[in-house]
């Protein structure tokens, strides 16, 4: 676990479900932690939908005072420089989609750097319609990259189908990302799965992290 930790990927590949359950697990072996909001690109599927669990885990939520309102703009939250000024949070980064999303680290990146003690997780899903095979994933992922100007250091298989996902949903996928991980010599981190789905999967997948998928998410079909 590095005190940074930036989650990134394709627009719609489940990165703010993943933000808020990393940030329980942290939660547990860490004092402080923070989840950081910096989606401007999807402002309906925000972790602010999360406030009450994240409130009640003692998480530190760092979002837009526009979030979850009707107003529709890509707003960056003001305390955001917590995440590189306060040295004893363990922080999440929730970026938004695609290389458009990543450009907001151009404030943040430079200090994250000089500190050295961040990963940034690829978040992969087979069944996205611009992300079907380990090429175009792999060309989005280069995208990000660029806009970001930093590198990813791990892959998260989140590949699902929403509430119509199974375990040979899941179990499908794994060619799919261990190819991705061979083209981009990056590790697969973990492989997602809702929990009920992951307790069919016990045993059967490298490094298994179960989702507990919050209320907006079952609502909306992730």
């Amino acid at each position: 676990m590095k005190r940074v930790t930036l989650i990134l990927g394709h627009y719609g590949s489940g990165k703010t479900n993943i933000a808020v359950n990393l940030a329980v697990k942290y939660r547990e072996v860490a004092e402080k932690v923070a989840i950081a909001d910096l989606d401007i690109v999807n402002p309906y599927f925000r972790t602010k939908d999360s406030m009450d669990l994240l409130k009640e885990k003692g998480i530190r939520l760092i979002v837009s005072e526009y979030a979850n309102s009707n107003v529709d703009i890509p707003a960056l939250p003001q305390d955001m420089y917590a995440v590189t000024d306060d040295k004893s949070l363990t922080c999440i980064l929730d970026i938004g989609g695609d290389d458009r999303g990543a450009l907001v680290l151009g404030r943040l990146r430079p200090a994250i750097l000089e500190e050295n003690d961040y990963e940034m997780l690829l978040v992969i899903n087979m069944y996205r319609p611009l992300t079907p095979d380990p090429e175009s994933t792999v060309e989005v992922m280069r995208e990000i990259e660029l806009a970001a100007n930093m590198r990813f250091t791990g892959i998260i298989n989140n590949s699902n189908l929403g509430r119509e996902t199974t375990a040979d949903t899941v179990l499908a996928s794994i060619p799919y990302a261990e190819e991705v991980s061979r083209l981009t010599s990056l590790p697969i981190v973990m492989t997602t799965a809702e929990e009920n789905v992951a307790k069919e999967l016990d045993g059967r997948v490298k490094d298994l992290f179960p989702l507990t998928l919050q209320k907006n998410f079952i609502e909306r079909k992730i």
